[in-house]
């Protein structure tokens, strides 16, 4: 999807923040006058391994209360007089002028909220864990025997069945992914804030929309553990019709199939198929643009899955999600360079944590 395309869909037009933020009643603005928002402070937040958010909210600074209409890092921006929507909301410029230290913390929560516009990410993982390394070593467990651990009624002396968890043999490394959004001062100073903001909800959308084009790797190829999908065929090359897919669920004992992926050519065809023509699934398809789902998974576009194949998934037992650093901007950058160039950029891999938890269906062989 590109820039055009996304501002113009529903995910946009739906944002209820486009609007001015409103709230009524008084805002304490006491503790959040006392604090000095510098290159300092990002650095703290660093050192304890936290945004500038959070840092903000900690007992120490500014907590909000429950309730609170603003959270500790909006009463910033309210000190500061920044407008994120309205009739006159401020502009890129006025908001350097005014709080130059803020604007790399409002691009990270922006960038996060494009994030948020792709929610599929959250139904195709686990689990998500930060750890220390760059190097991360899966858990294996031998699921080719079920006897060996299997409930089963122990007598006097009898063996218990175990069940025997070991690691992968092959680590996997954590890779650093980056994005540098480059353009010059002059091309931003006079766009308002809620113009920039849309920019950024759209880096936001790439890079969870190219995280999940990770996550199609793993599922399909392995972490290098010698666990790629097992892949079986529809009964006629060149078809996909709805005795496949029951080819693919009936795959998944004692797993689930709740998790479709597919490139848009077999998402259409999947949504045509006459056995899933149901007049109220189209409904709510034509109203809201969320896909039905057929066999009871969710379906989810991917164009980064090979057009002949349709991905299977049981998305509790599939694919885990490892992180050693968080999103984060280079925010010296931001504040001193008036934005010239801002590095994005996020530590995060995928490994397999059950094989069997996931199926591929090739439907050209």
């Amino acid at each position: 999807m590109d820039f055009n395309q996304f501002i113009a869909s529903p995910k946009i037009k739906s944002q209820s923040y486009l609007n001015e933020l409103q709230f009524t009643g008084q805002v304490d603005l006491s503790r959040a006058a006392a604090i000095d928002i510098s290159k300092d402070l990002y650095i703290e937040a660093d050192t304890k391994g936290m945004t500038l958010t959070e840092l903000l909210e900690s007992e120490e600074y500014d907590p909000s209360l429950p309730g609170a209409p603003l959270d500790a890092f909006e009463r910033q921006l309210l000190l500061a007089g920044v407008k994120l929507g309205g009739k006159s909301p401020t502009t890129v410029e006025q908001f350097y002028h005014q709080a130059p230290a803020l604007l790399p913390e409002f691009m990270l929560r922006e960038i996060k909220k494009g994030m948020a516009m792709r929610p599929e990410l959250t139904k195709l993982v686990a689990n998500s864990t930060t750890v220390a390394s760059n190097s991360y070593t899966p858990f294996y467990i031998n699921t080719d025997d079920t006897a060996n651990f299997s409930m089963r009624p122990i007598g006097d002396g009898a063996e218990i069945p175990q069940l025997i968890v070991t690691e992968q043999n092959h680590a996997v490394n954590v890779i650093d992914y980056g994005l540098a959004l480059k353009t010059s001062y002059k091309a931003l100073r006079y766009r308002t804030t809620s113009q920039f903001r849309v920019l950024l909800w759209y880096v936001g959308f790439k890079i969870q929309t190219d995280k999940i084009g990770l996550i199609v790797d793993c599922i399909i190829n392995g972490d290098g553990n010698s666990n790629a999908a097992s892949v079986i065929t529809t009964a006629l090359s060149g078809t996909l019709t709805y005795d496949d897919l029951i080819t693919l669920w009936s795959n998944f004992s004692p797993f689930e199939l709740n998790t479709i992926v597919c490139h848009v050519n077999q998402l259409k065809t999947i949504l045509t198929l006459n056995e899933f023509k149901d007049p109220l699934a189209g409904y709510k398809f034509q109203g809201t643009g969320e896909l039905f789902s057929p066999l009871g998974a969710n379906l989810i576009r991917s164009d980064e899955v090979p057009t002949d194949l349709v991905i299977g998934l049981d998305n509790r037992f599939a694919v885990e999600e490892v992180i050693t650093q968080p999103l984060m901007i280079e925010y010296d950058k931001v504040i001193d360079q008036r934005f010239e160039e801002a590095v994005i950029s996020e530590s995060v891999t995928y490994a397999k944590i059950l094989k069997e938890a996931s199926v591929a269906l090739d439907t050209n062989y």
